[in-house]
């Protein structure tokens, strides 16, 4: 596995920019301390495996800066793209030894990283970091049956619009814009990753991006640069009520 562990270079708890999202998001001053004596920063370049499926995984981590995939690899070698780690996402499971899906950096990638160990016996120590990490595995619960629907029930245009938004939200969440107002991100996926995500043909992503620009939804810069005027208005293309359920 090639990647970097780093000591330095990297902002205090305090100081980061997930600090009010992830897993530590409820630590006091002194918990943050303890944290700190256990973590270290790894940093992968894009395209970089950083964990294989079935692999012993001795660390656990919340993503900083970049984009990271679950992969799922059947026994006659399909794989599946079954998530997206953005930042602030936690990666790995304590209690479990080995890694359930392949974790594969798809931007540049840094990580906040715990030994499993320390980190279990600070788990159990400390409540904060418990309650917060079954509120966001719940959260992820949720986002996988939001998923379920988006693959079943939702056209084509409803999934290009409900993946955009879910990165949309997400980064105007972590730097605390207003919804309601204008957001810009990079893609971190190509085409083709989109197609496989969504279970849809190349021609068909490009197809319907190009008709979300062309309705005014979205602007595109380049290949990968999205700019969303208005973030209603494109929740309004993703099927969802305003309560969040799908239309019928």
């Amino acid at each position: 596995m090639s990647h970097h562990d780093l000591k330095l270079g990297h902002p205090s708890c305090g100081d980061c920019p997930i600090r009010h999202k992830a897993v530590c998001a409820r630590c006091e001053s002194d918990e943050l301390a303890q944290l700190d004596a256990i973590k270290y920063y790894r940093s992968f370049q894009a395209g970089q495996t950083v964990i294989w499926s079935g692999d012993r995984m001795d660390f656990v981590a919340s993503v900083v800066t970049g984009i990271a995939t679950l992969t799922q690899t059947m026994e006659d070698g399909r794989r599946q793209m079954v998530g997206l780690l953005l930042p602030a996402d936690f990666v790995g499971r304590p209690g479990r030894p080995t890694a359930a899906y392949d974790v594969t950096a798809t931007t540049d990638l840094v990580m906040c990283c715990f030994r499993k160990k320390p980190f279990e016996e600070m788990m159990a120590a400390t409540p904060h970091i418990a309650q917060r990490l079954l509120e966001m595995t719940l959260d992820e619960l949720d986002a996988a049956r939001e998923w379920m629907l988006l693959l079943g029930r939702k056209t084509a245009r409803e999934k290009i619009a409900s993946l955009l938004a879910i990165i949309a939200r997400r980064d105007a969440s972590l730097k605390a814009s207003a919804s309601k107002g204008g957001v810009k991100f990079d893609l971190p996926l190509t085409r083709e990753e989109m197609a496989d995500y969504l279970g849809l043909t190349l021609e068909t992503v490009s197809r319907q991006m190009s008709g979300l620009k062309r309705d005014g939804v979205i602007e595109l810069e380049g290949k990968r640069h999205v700019i969303v005027g208005n973030l209603d208005r494109l929740l309004e293309e993703t099927g969802d009520d305003s309560d969040g359920g799908a239309l019928v």
